[in-house]
């Protein structure tokens, strides 16, 4: 039997791009979760790192119990077997509190229309949006944003556990001026848990180019997906009764437009194309030991340019239009040839298809003989926490994508500030195990992309490969939805 190969839409977020500004979340909010039930709702949203992240402390899977273990070689959800979710079929256990999310709230605003004349300056009071009481405000989708509040957040930062002592008190002591934006939005795994978790089989990944859905007329609200997605990206609508999520703005994707978070972004640090994967080592990865996971989910990504690759895609279904796309994915290049882009929390064993370009920290002065220019450990931001987020503590693998961000740096540097030799650069590149024609395209796709190589899709409509997964949705027994 020949090679299975399949098409999935993947996204790529530059974090040296992000400027934290929530132009993104508010135009999410806007177009999909601004209705009653939805308020909580964030399908997009910005941390600030170090911070707790929305809801509170998301990553902490001992407290959420998210995503899947390998347990005797096979994939199991952490949340529990068969058994333990119809044990608590009507009441789903981990569930996000208001506490975790925060309890929405607005204005009293016909306080001020309505206030009789005064010396004193009328106030609308913050109310709640569920219940119309009112509260004061105590958390907020980022409350901890550009360092409020960050001796609170900052400081429980599940990541900074990967530290020692001295370096978690470098990083905070620095919080004034070193910190990152992480702009998150669901992953549309490979492997999604929502879907293994959901009881009615609500869930499901598209044919044609692998988006996460929630059947509405399906899903019964046992809301089980919530606390199986370890990234906490499905929500329970307290008015409608539903589970919700991002549906990757798919009515725009169909129409040939870009979702929207994409087109509003003012740091123009999202990317988004086909990658082409095999399902069997997809699975496979999904249960590699955690310092292999990066590796092996790169592994089964499979290149568009092989000619062996392009035969199995057409007898597998795939269009010669999606072909071509994947040729040109931003997301094939930053993720498979380059390798300077990473999934958030592999751990989770879901196979995200989000993944993150890491940040080199702002320079740090005083470095000796320019070292925070030409060096991947020189930077402010530590290695391990990286590590921690984006390779499951494989510091090697986060390395690595620094060196290249670094080599790509210091040759830009010899050619236009010209502080670094040229002979140093070239040396950089070895090293760092780039050409400079490749050094060039990735300088040149991250800083100068138009909006057109930014999101490279097949053309819009469904019509050609609505046969792709029929029947299979996702990887092999995920139909089955729970061990």
């Amino acid at each position: 039997m020949g090679m299975d190969v399949r098409a999935q839409l993947a996204s790529v977020f530059h974090l040296d791009k992000c400027i934290g500004c929530h132009t993104c979340s508010v135009v999410c909010k806007n177009l999909w979760t601004d209705r009653r039930g939805s308020e909580h709702m964030w399908w997009n949203n910005v941390e600030t790192r170090p911070g707790t992240g929305y809801p509170a402390l998301w990553e902490d899977q001992e407290r959420h119990r998210g995503g899947f273990v390998v347990e005797d070689g096979e994939l199991r959800l952490r949340l529990g077997g068969r058994g333990s979710l119809l044990e608590h079929l009507f009441q789903a256990p981990r569930l996000p509190t208001l506490d975790d999310q925060y309890e929405p709230w607005t204005y009293r605003y016909e306080d001020l229309f309505q206030a009789k004349p005064s010396d004193d300056l009328p106030t609308a009071r913050p109310v709640s949006a569920v219940t119309g009481r009112p509260i004061d405000p105590s958390a907020g989708p980022n409350w901890d944003d550009d360092l409020a509040g960050s001796d609170v957040h900052a400081a429980a930062d599940p990541n900074l556990a990967a530290l020692e002592p001295a370096e978690r008190e470098a990083l905070l002591a620095l919080e004034g001026l070193v910190f990152f934006h992480l702009p998150r939005t669901c992953n549309h795994c490979l492997n999604p848990a929502c879907a293994a978790a959901c009881p009615s089989g609500a869930i499901y990944k598209r044919g044609e180019d692998g988006i996460v859905l929630i059947d509405r007329e399906a899903c019964r609200g046992w809301r089980m997906c919530v606390p199986a997605c370890p990234y906490k990206k499905t929500f329970h609508s307290w008015s409608e009764g539903k589970s919700e999520k991002c549906i990757g703005c798919y009515p725009r994707v169909e129409s040939g437009e870009p979702p929207a978070c994409f087109q509003a972004c003012v740091g123009r640090i999202r990317y988004q194309g086909i990658l082409l994967y095999d399902p069997a080592a997809a699975l496979r990865a999904a249960r590699a030991p955690a310092q292999e996971l990066v590796a092996a989910q790169r592994a089964a990504l499979l290149d568009p340019g092989d000619p062996e690759v392009v035969a199995a895609a057409r007898r597998s279904g795939i269009s010669d239009a999606t072909l071509d796309a994947a040729r040109r994915s931003p997301a094939d290049r930053f993720v498979r040839q380059w390798e300077v882009a990473l999934p958030l929390h592999p751990e989770f064993r879901t196979l995200p298809m989000v993944f993150y370009v890491p940040p080199l920290s702002p320079v740090r002065t005083g470095a000796a003989d320019g070292a925070a220019l030409t060096q991947a450990d020189a930077q402010r931001i530590p290695v391990r926490y990286l590590a921690a987020m984006f390779a499951a503590g494989n510091d090697e693998v986060v390395r690595a994508a620094l060196r290249r961000l670094v080599a790509v740096r210091t040759r830009r540097r010899a050619a236009t500030v010209g502080d670094v030799s040229e002979a140093d650069a070239a040396e950089a590149l070895k090293a760092a195990g780039l050409t400079p024609e490749a050094a060039d395209a990735l300088h040149r796709l991250t800083v100068y992309p138009t909006l057109r190589e930014r999101v490279v899709r097949p053309p819009g409509g469904r019509e050609e490969e609505t046969e792709q997964l029929v029947g299979l949705q996702g990887l092999a027994g995920l139909r089955a939805r729970v061990p």
